[in-house]
């Protein structure tokens, strides 16, 4: 049985589960998911040895909140560590209607996380996004002044540029940059992931299977749920899907040789990246959390990853990873 390893998350962050599970598809982001399953997966996550689990107040309105603290509800809470982003706001009708960062709402939106999650303090907290109303100096600041608290144990950020990066670093310490990174996913590595590891901040990177992409679990023709966050996505649409699944089956014949799954080897392709990177794993089931467990055993050589960044470049994608009035929100695409 494979087991996970712990990495220092960052230079002041804690020491963490080599890879992570990420909660957002358990709460209907990607098309209805089984409550019990969700709960054993979470579980498994924790027996396996990963110990951080991430979610959003906005995930499905804050079920995903009530669900992982149903879940957690009879382990020590020193067996695990959560990840918390705020700000995001919904409508009845979940649709997004922008960020609300401000000192005040900070607080209002981590006292509602507190009480759904069962939890006296968040382990890591951090905006969703950059809020344009809002200098960033003052949101970390305020998130600071919950960590002296003893509300917050570290201030995380997610899909902020290099620039925002500095300005959050001079105000507190930074433990992690949540933000995508994926074989077909690669924009960070020009400018904001040499930025994070010259302040010694850690990246915890999600979309590693790019939202199912890398997988065996698409095909030719797949239709998407209207409450899937997929059938909104330009990577999943018409003839952009029809491109993309055809890097992907280049990966797969890599994956064939090597006796693993498309998904263990983009799992792998993350892990590559350096000790300082832990993949969030979105799984809703055992058998798939089981499956990026055994990704930890594949030690890709040299020749093998250059193999596989030619078979998917990134350049190679089509189509943008949000549709755009969610990519114009991103400080990390400016």
């Amino acid at each position: 049985m494979t087991t996970i390893d712990k990495t220092q998350l960052g230079a002041t962050g804690p020491k963490v589960g080599r890879i992570a599970l990420g909660g957002m598809g358990m709460s209907g982001s990607y098309g209805r998911s089984d409550r019990s399953e969700s709960i054993a997966t979470i579980h498994a996550a924790l027996d396996s040895g990963a110990t951080l689990i991430d979610t959003g107040d906005f995930y499905g309105h804050g079920h995903n909140e009530m669900l992982i603290g149903q879940a957690l509800a009879d382990r020590p809470r020193e067996d695990y560590q959560l990840s918390v982003k705020f700000g995001g706001l919904r409508s009845p009708a979940g649709h997004f209607e922008g960020i609300d960062t401000r000192p005040a709402a900070m607080r209002n939106f981590l006292a509602y996380s507190m009480r759904r999650l069962g939890v006296d303090y968040i382990d890591i907290y951090r905006p969703s996004r950059l809020d344009p109303a809002v200098p960033i100096e003052d949101t970390v600041g305020a998130i600071a002044d919950m960590v002296e608290a003893g509300y917050v144990r570290h201030i995380g950020l997610s899909e902020v540029g290099a620039q925002t990066l500095r300005r959050a670093a001079a105000v507190a310490p930074i433990a992690d940059l949540q933000i995508e990174y994926a074989l077909i996913t690669r924009g960070i590595e020009a400018d904001i992931l040499p930025t994070a590891r010259e302040l010694g901040i850690g990246i915890t990177a999600y979309g590693v299977l790019s939202r199912g992409l890398l997988s065996d679990s698409l095909g030719a023709g797949h239709t998407f749920a209207p409450d899937d966050f997929r059938a909104h996505s330009p990577r999943f649409q018409g003839e952009n899907l029809t491109a993309n699944l055809e890097l992907v089956a280049a990966v797969r014949e890599i994956a064939a040789r090597r006796g693993a799954s498309v998904a263990q080897l983009a799992i792998a392709w993350v892990l590559s990246r350096g000790s300082d990177i832990v993949p969030l794993i979105g799984a809703r089931r055992v058998d798939r959390w089981s499956e990026a467990v055994a990704a930890l055993d594949i030690r890709l050589t040299d020749s093998e990853l250059a193999e596989l960044e030619a078979a998917a470049p990134a350049e190679a994608v089509a189509g943008t990873r949000y549709a755009a009035p969610m990519m114009a929100m991103l400080d990390s695409e400016r």
